[in-house]
């Protein structure tokens, strides 16, 4: 998808890291953009940067685990731009902990924004794409850890891994409408993803012993915040990715060694088989 000018995107997770990044980057290339996101204050202080756009920005509110709600905002957005060709289902929460203490609600929680957010995400906007007959491109936000994972990383992970073999599967399944589809997988990014309690359902509380310790979280939220890569340069590189039609979008060169590592292991296990 060489040409994006003047093409219509809507993206979630819009009002924040790498959401609003992404935004950034796609209205500087001349695309109009839809702002999806829960946090309905963030989201219009967000939309301010936008007021001098040549471009049309405009903010919806949006919680992306309800499937009913995000259909209504696509029927929204459709009849306000009258099309969509790009969609970027980025929105995402973390939770974890140990697998034998993690509670139901953060199942319910992570999986219903990091794995049925994107799920509801292309069942209401390809559809639209399709219907444009321009072709388009969907990027959903996966991550690093939904190709390799570690400790207490299950829930989390668990979302990510699903949304790369979604991601995957639909790319077969668009290709003959000339729909891309990429995964989007970053590594350490300067994002607020371990404050993503802000966001939490009050019917889903019951919260698991959490990814990190207490000295240990604040040790790596400092880390993401001086060492995590700027949002921005992370738009610009989905941009790229969908320019490029790209069927993976990392962030972080350092990171091949980790999936190359995890594939060794992987094929490592079909030694002495014999059928």
């Amino acid at each position: 998808m060489q040409d994006v000018q003047n093409r219509v995107a809507v993206v979630t997770g819009a009002a924040s890291g790498i959401g609003l990044g992404m935004v950034r980057a796609l209205t500087g290339a001349g695309v109009h953009v839809a702002m999806l996101d829960i946090e309905e204050q963030a989201l219009t202080d967000a939309r301010t940067q936008f007021e001098t756009a040549n471009v049309d920005v405009q903010p919806f509110v949006c919680d992306v685990s309800d499937r009913a709600q995000v259909r209504d905002v696509a029927n929204t957005v459709r009849a306000h731009y009258g099309r969509v060709d790009i969609v970027c289902n980025n929105a995402g929460v973390a939770a974890g902990g140990a697998i034998d203490e993690t509670s139901d609600d953060d199942w319910d929680w992570v999986l219903g924004v990091n794995l049925h957010g994107v799920v509801n995400g292309m069942r209401a906007y390809v559809p639209l794409i399709k219907a444009g007959g321009r072709g388009g491109h969907v990027v959903n936000t996966a991550s690093i850890l939904g190709l390799r994972t570690g400790p207490r990383m299950a829930i989390y992970a668990a979302s990510k891994y699903a949304v790369v073999a979604i991601s995957e599967a639909a790319r077969e399944d668009l290709a003959p409408f000339d729909i891309g589809v990429s995964a989007l997988c970053p590594g350490m990014i300067d994002t607020r993803i371990l404050r993503s309690d802000r966001n939490r359902p009050a019917a889903l509380p019951d919260r698991s012993t959490g990814m990190f310790g207490d000295t240990e979280r604040q040790e790596v939220e400092e880390r993401f915040a001086t060492e995590g890569l700027n949002p921005d340069v992370v738009g610009e590189q989905v941009l790229d990715g969908i320019r490029r039609n790209k069927p993976f979008i990392f962030t972080h060169a350092s990171l091949a060694e980790d999936i190359r590592e995890r594939m060794d292991r992987i094929l490592g296990c079909f030694d002495g088989i014999e059928a």
